[in-house]
């Protein structure tokens, strides 16, 4: 069990985390949450000792191994794939060296009952364990299985490692922290440079995986398969849910509405006792109730609502200009690069209207036809588009695309024409680009900013083929759903490259699968798609997955919290109108009896009225029934603060 204990740090003068502790126990799936900038990769950073807290610390079991996969690094390696990946079985060595050492340690002792002794023993176990997994004999055969199921052919095998892209060799990185199997693994982003097989075999990996796992995501249905706990950080807290991400949105929403409500009627309680101190001040009968209430005040801890990041892109695509019926058209199309054959002889015909998906593996050729049918690449073979057709095209590397020197506005206003030149802050402010933003340079801002203004400028030009490949990297959660929001409602014809099965849940309906220089058409929604190839069981996984029934029990049990908080609501609303007609009355009395007493002080003008005591005794009558007044007062007001 791994222990994170009143952890604390700072960045720029400002509390990042302020005395954060939970456990991770074993075999534990867990995701962390939180807004843009709450610390979760901070987290990860301290949790590995890559960090060092301010305060605080992390506790690991005598042993225990932790493995960290970041969102980049920098790799250097000259070796081939296979020489890179087995490179981690170096310490076997090590490992042995140990095991020897505490086999000689436990040779001399005798003390077989202590907890000592018995820490020794767990340890060689664990030792030993992680010396059969890394032994020679199984090494290769286990790299080879681990590097194919992340996408590498077997070809791939002697390549060196710096003639890949940064993607793949991020995926080296993750078969080499997978190959080690730590005691627990931590993985930042791991799905970034995955296609949806890759994505897949991972999911099932991790599934059977002997240690714990934390993972930061941006692809919800990869956390909702994988993880039985969500830990949201906000405002330097943590909230510690035992559910999947999906059912974690869920029950915080409710923590806010919950929040909402304990703030509003706090704030009605704290306008009554400054209503009461003002009203009552300076009464002699009133002091040691108003004493009290100020008391009262000072001692209050005021309650907060926490933060959930709402800012996310709001945009609707313009109307796309009417098409022919057949948008694009092709025919025995053929792609190679370097002599290497990537499509071979391939025929489709997307009908005006569609909303269609390329799904595969990496280098199957997804991007290859997008760019083809984008008018990026040159091919052989016959492609045809239809009357009217207008592109606007989306790369994958869009973003790197940009000029650097350039100013976020300079980069729409190079290419705006007309009115729409006048609605370039507004276009800008609709992707999070407000006030200086829009000044800043392109060079310094942040893949997800520079993803946002590369979509922003799809914008300019009204479109009826719309060709995106893989829009959702580097986008948070919020802004996928605001972006697939905004594809739906897309008039035009629409081919989309992506490996993130929630955005495309609901999205497409025609699916091209890419497979050895070929592709096969699929029609339906891409979770039937993903269910005929038996690619994902969920329902199997819910079936035999006991922490998702405890999620259920206690999503109802959540549930009926809530209908409990709604009827103390209304019970506080009622006595909180009562108090209020009582204050009425309180102060009619009040005014009444100022009035008695100003013809008291005027014995001239009622000289009959006083001589006959009526007065004195109307005045009492009233000074009786505004003291019981304020008794009932005071009891509906200690009602309402036992219910808050």
């Amino acid at each position: 069990m791994v222990s994170i204990q009143n952890i604390s740090i700072s960045f720029a003068g400002e509390k990042l985390f302020k005395d954060i502790t939970f456990t991770v126990n074993p075999k534990e799936r867990i995701g962390l949450a939180g807004k843009n900038g709450a610390g979760k990769t901070t987290l990860l950073r301290i949790i590995y000792g890559e960090y060092q807290p301010e305060t605080g610390s992390v506790i690991l079991p005598e042993g225990t191994e932790i493995g960290y996969l970041p969102q980049e690094k920098k790799i250097k390696s000259t070796k081939t794939v296979i020489e890179e990946t087995l490179s981690v079985f170096t310490r076997v060595h090590q490992l042995k060296k140990k095991a020897e050492e505490i086999s000689v340690e436990l040779a001399t002792r005798t003390d077989y009952e202590s907890k000592s002794y018995l820490k020794l023993i767990e340890l060689l176990n664990e030792i030993n364990h992680q010396t059969d997994i890394l032994s020679a004999e199984k090494a290769e055969g286990n790299a080879e299985r681990v590097l194919k199921g992340l996408g590498f052919k077997q070809e791939e095998f002697l390549l060196p490692v710096n003639t890949f892209s940064f993607g793949w060799q991020m995926r080296i990185e993750l078969a080499k922290l997978l190959l080690q199997q730590p005691g627990l693994l931590l993985l930042d982003e791991p799905t970034n440079h995955l296609d949806i097989d890759s994505i897949q075999w991972l999911e099932s990996f991790l599934l059977t995986y002997r240690g714990a796992v934390i993972l930061v995501s941006h692809d919800r249905t990869f956390l909702d398969t994988l993880t039985t706990r969500t830990i949201e950080i906000n405002n330097g807290r943590i909230y510690d849910y035992k559910v999947p991400y999906s059912q974690y949105i869920e029950l915080r929403n409710e923590r806010i509405d919950q929040q909402k409500a304990a703030f509003d009627n706090q704030q009605d309680r704290l306008r009554q006792i400054e209503r009461f101190i003002e009203r009552f001040r300076y009464k002699a009968s009133k002091a040691k109730q108003v004493q009290s209430r100020i008391k009262q005040l000072n001692k209050m801890d005021r309650i907060s609502i926490d933060e959930i990041d709402n800012a996310a892109i709001r945009f609707s695509f313009p109307p796309a200009p009417r098409s022919g019926k057949v948008t694009v058209e092709g025919e025995n199309v053929s792609k190679s690069y370097d002599g290497k054959e990537v499509l071979k002889n391939i025929d489709f015909q997307i009908i005006r209207g569609e909303k269609l998906s390329f799904v595969g593996r990496n280098g199957e050729g997804k991007s290859t036809l997008a760019k083809i049918i984008a008018g990026k690449l040159d091919y052989e073979g016959t492609l045809k588009y239809g009357n009217n057709v207008k592109i606007a095209y989306y790369a994958q590397d869009q973003w790197e695309m940009l000029e650097g020197e350039d100013t976020v506005f300079e980069t729409l206003d190079k290419i705006a024409t007309g009115d729409i030149r006048k609605r370039l802050t507004n276009i800008l402010g609709s992707f999070l680009f407000q006030g200086d933003d829009i000044n800043k340079k392109v060079k310094v801002l942040s893949g997800g900013e520079k993803a946002r203004l590369s979509i922003a400028k799809l914008l300019l030009s009204p479109s009826n083929l719309l060709i995106l490949d893989e829009p959702t990297n580097h986008l948070d959660l919020t802004s996928k759903d605001i972006l697939k929001n905004a594809l739906l409602q897309y008039e035009g014809t629409m081919i989309i490259v992506s490996h993130d099965r929630d955005f495309l849940e609901g999205l497409t309906t025609r699916h091209y699968e890419f497979k050895d220089k070929k592709i096969k058409e699929f029609r339906g929604d891409i979770r039937e798609f993903l269910e005929k190839r038996k690619m994902e069981r969920l329902s199997e996984l819910e079936k035999n997955n006991p922490e998702r029934k405890t999620v259920t029990k206690k999503e109802s049990e959540s549930k009926l919290m809530w209908k409990q908080k709604k009827e103390m609501d209304r019970k506080i609303r009622k006595l909180k109108n009562e108090a209020s007609a009582i204050e009425e009355k309180i102060e009619t009395l009040e005014t009444e009896l100022k009035q008695i007493q100003e013809k008291l002080s005027k014995p001239e003008e009622y000289k009959p009225e006083i001589e006959a005591g009526t007065l004195y005794k109307e005045y009492s009558g009233k000074e009786t029934e505004l003291n019981k007044l304020y008794e009932s007062w005071e009891k509906v007001q200690a009602d309402i603060e036992q219910l808050s």
